[in-house]
């Protein structure tokens, strides 16, 4: 995510090429996803859930570079000013880590990544103003690079309030600059745009009530989930069944 994001390295690069993005699959159909991306809003715990993950399917790691991005932290501290270079330099850093998975052999472990493409598109629309955005819009459109479909998306869903208390338990210091209003338009973002989404199939997680990173009953409850699914749209709120018990 970004602003915040993982502060990690991505363990996949590529040159940065350019024309018309189109989509495909990344590998053909297995038993078990092969590409998982795990979305959610800043703070939510995505870049933990998908070490977790890739630790117990022995896979690959896909991680945001937020640290590389020279432009973040004055976002954080000017706003607007520098938003469109922030948002730039993720857009090519992320290109080139899904160039990257789009060259892999078919044969490679099972990758899990922090992020997925989409995201970049819904910090656009939230930071930049309508010229900038117009402009990043154009720069999008000209990428050449065939964005791989996750055989499953995981969205970690969390409250405004569990959002605040993670961003400040983690310690980044520019973070703490991040207000309530900021945090509820992204993950009102984030809400509308999976209500529809239908490009792969889908695991929403209430990771409100449950923490799946910290907790490790919640993690192999969560687990289990994640290898069963092979379509469609599914929810994981196992909070809520033993309440209505």
């Amino acid at each position: 995510t970004w602003p915040g994001g993982s502060n990690r390295h991505c363990e996949s690069s590529a040159s940065p090429d350019m024309t018309t993005m189109t989509v495909r699959e990344l590998s053909p159909a297995k038993s078990e996803p092969r590409y998982i991306a795990v979305e959610g809003p800043i703070g939510v715990g995505n870049t933990s859930l998908a070490r977790r993950l890739a630790k117990s399917f022995g896979g690959d790691l896909v991680l945001e570079q937020t640290e590389e991005n020279p432009f973040l932290e004055e976002f954080y501290r000017s706003g607007r000013r520098t938003a469109l270079p922030a948002q730039l330099h993720f857009l090519f850093q992320r290109s080139r880590q899904l160039e990257a998975l789009n060259q892999g052999d078919l044969f490679a472990p099972i990758r899990i990544a922090d992020f997925h493409m989409l995201k970049d598109q819904l910090f656009a629309e939230i930071n930049l103003d309508p010229d900038e955005l117009a402009l990043y819009r154009q720069v999008y459109d000209k990428l050449d690079i065939e964005i791989p479909v996750p055989d499953l998306v995981i969205y970690l869903q969390a409250s405004v309030d569990a959002l605040m208390s993670r961003v400040a338990s983690r310690g980044v210091g520019y973070e703490k600059l991040l207000d309530r209003a900021y945090l509820e338009k992204v993950a009102d973002t984030y809400a509308k745009y999976f209500y529809d989404y239908d490009d792969s199939p889908l695991l929403i997680v209430n990771a409100s009530s449950i923490n799946p990173v910290q907790n490790d009953l919640d993690y192999e409850s969560l687990y289990r989930q994640v290898r069963r699914i092979t379509s469609g749209r599914h929810f994981f709120n196992p909070a809520a069944a033993v309440a209505f018990a």
